[in-house]
């Protein structure tokens, strides 16, 4: 799949266009009928299916107080676009200057620069544009008159309730990861470039990868079996209470079982298998060895069961 930053890089040589327009944080189920909406019209013309998202949550610019943490990274909700079989995604950079364009000339200046647009698939009451000047009202009336469809989805339902982002969200904090991976249709993960950490880890025996995650939702602090691209693994959340004289910041540390070596650099993404123990403080760092180390044979036992 490419990814594209203006629709004229997409090439598309006249032939129909069909796109799915949304935030879409997670690609939950209920983004996936979207853009699978939008994808099978493009089959059915014989043309390109393009998924049309931004760089981050409109909110971080027209309402920073109020911008969710993310459930996905960029790299993350790219990939899931691309596993649906999407031809390109537009990602747009959300700046002052786009949230500045009215719903009717975003769709307009969309029409124009992929020329051959003929159909929209959107998720019901979608808004868009300046203080949400569009909706699909506006949307059908500009399909009308510049020649394309407009597709409105139904949410979806999960344990009686609309799936969203917000929904799932709320059971990430939770620690409820079996309904949010239920919700986005594949197993919850977090994932972040690997920084330097204070190597305490190996000074008690344990080398960790430090995950960054800031901006992301996160579940309960605690201790969780995880998999890394298969691997298994330790995952902590927390302050690291035990080391008191360190500055108790919130870090997602990692320590894989069967792997040595330099992770500096990379981008992990870790899947969260089931929570071990809350976060608690030791005595002494003796102990916090032998809990950890039954935290290991723990989460050998977990993995193997969750096979």
């Amino acid at each position: 799949m490419n990814v594209i930053r203006s629709a004229g890089e997409l090439h598309a040589s006249n032939r129909p266009v069909s796109i799915a327009i949304g935030v879409f944080d997670g690609v939950h189920r209920g983004h996936q009928a979207v853009l699978n909406e939008a994808l099978r019209e493009a089959r059915l013309l014989n043309g390109l299916a393009v998924a049309v998202t931004f760089d981050r949550h409109p909110n971080a610019v027209v309402a920073p107080a109020r911008t969710p943490p993310s459930i996905q990274t960029i790299s993350q909700k790219l990939r899931a676009i691309s596993l649906l079989g999407f031809d390109a995604t537009l990602l747009l950079e959300f700046n002052e200057s786009l949230s500045a364009i009215t719903g009717e000339d975003f769709i307009r200046s969309l029409a124009a620069d992929f020329v051959s647009m003929k159909n929209v698939s959107v998720g019901e009451g979608f808004t868009f544009g300046h203080k949400r000047s569009g909706d699909v009202a506006l949307l059908s009336g500009l399909g009308a008159s510049l020649g394309f469809n407009v597709d409105e989805l139904a949410p979806l339902s999960f344990a009686g309730q609309i799936i969203s982002s917000t929904r799932i969200r709320e059971e990430v904090r939770g620690g409820n990861l079996n309904a949010s991976s239920d919700m986005m249709g594949r197993p919850y993960a977090i994932e972040g470039d690997v920084g330097r950490g204070d190597r305490i880890g190996h000074q008690l025996g344990f080398p960790t990868a430090n995950i960054q995650t800031a901006g992301l939702v996160l579940p309960p602090n605690g201790v969780y079996a995880a998999l890394v691209d298969g691997a298994p693994a330790v995952m902590n959340i927390g302050v690291r209470p035990s080391l008191t004289n360190i500055k108790q910041v919130l870090r997602v540390e990692v320590h894989f079982l069967d792997f040595e070596g330099d992770l500096y650099g990379n981008i992990l993404e870790v899947t969260p298998v089931q929570k071990l123990r809350e976060e608690q403080r030791f005595g002494s760092l003796e102990d916090l060895r032998t809990q950890i180390d039954r935290d290991i044979q723990r989460t050998r036992k977990v993995l193997e069961k969750s096979k």
